[in-house]
């Protein structure tokens, strides 16, 4: 079992990536690894989630794939039986998080107030996705967390753009952000593709900053 900073480790940003249909998320992942990205979150909020990490998985298996907004004990099982290799919950999921330790499997929870963070400290977690983190505060939001939590490890996802993903990235606590932008819009056609890829590349440089 991979500990969840490693999967963060992995690429400077992961790709959060809603899809409605499997063939286009094999094709989206597919551009993501040649821009260099080795982790992609596929979320659960079309009925196509499970069906196009599975795809995802089988297609591009250099790719550490995870589920992302999962909710419930339910959708856990369910995603982790379809092969996903970490789980992701934009908030407090203590019962998601139960089901991720019996089944030896990697969760990044979310927070939102210190008395979040320190429920997961407590649970003994050591990292948090911080959702939404523009909302939240950004940058500075970060900053005052760290100070109370140092023991932390953020991924900050929510309104961070290309633009401003290098400010979060700067952040001692902060070892990857989650992005939507790199795969909006993206429909599956080879113009998105060498957009998404395009994307991927100028997301790993991001490391180099």
């Amino acid at each position: 079992m991979k500990d969840i900073r490693d999967i963060m480790q992995t690429s400077p940003v992961i790709p959060v990536v809603t899809m409605a249909d499997a063939n286009t998320a094999v094709s989206t992942a597919r551009a993501l690894h040649a821009g260099g990205l080795g982790v992609i979150e596929i979320v659960w909020r079309t009925p196509a989630a499970l069906a196009a990490l599975r795809a995802v998985k089988a297609a591009v298996p250099e790719l550490c794939v995870g589920m992302g907004t999962v909710w419930t004990p339910q959708q856990a099982r369910e995603a982790i039986e379809a092969g996903a290799e970490f789980i992701v919950s934009p908030g407090i999921a203590d019962a998601v998080g139960d089901i991720c330790r019996e089944q030896t499997v990697p969760h990044l929870p979310g927070a939102q107030t210190v008395s979040e963070l320190a429920h997961l400290v407590e649970r003994g977690y050591t990292a948090s996705k911080l959702f939404p983190a523009d909302v939240l505060g950004g940058v500075k939001a970060i900053k005052a967390f760290s100070a109370v939590f140092p023991q932390l490890q953020f991924c900050p996802t929510g309104g961070v753009s290309e633009q401003t993903a290098g400010d979060y990235l700067a952040l001692l606590s902060v070892t990857c952000v989650g992005g939507s932008w790199l795969t909006r819009g993206a429909a599956g056609s080879d113009e998105d593709n060498a957009n998404v890829r395009a994307a991927a590349q100028r997301a790993v440089a991001l490391a180099g900053d």
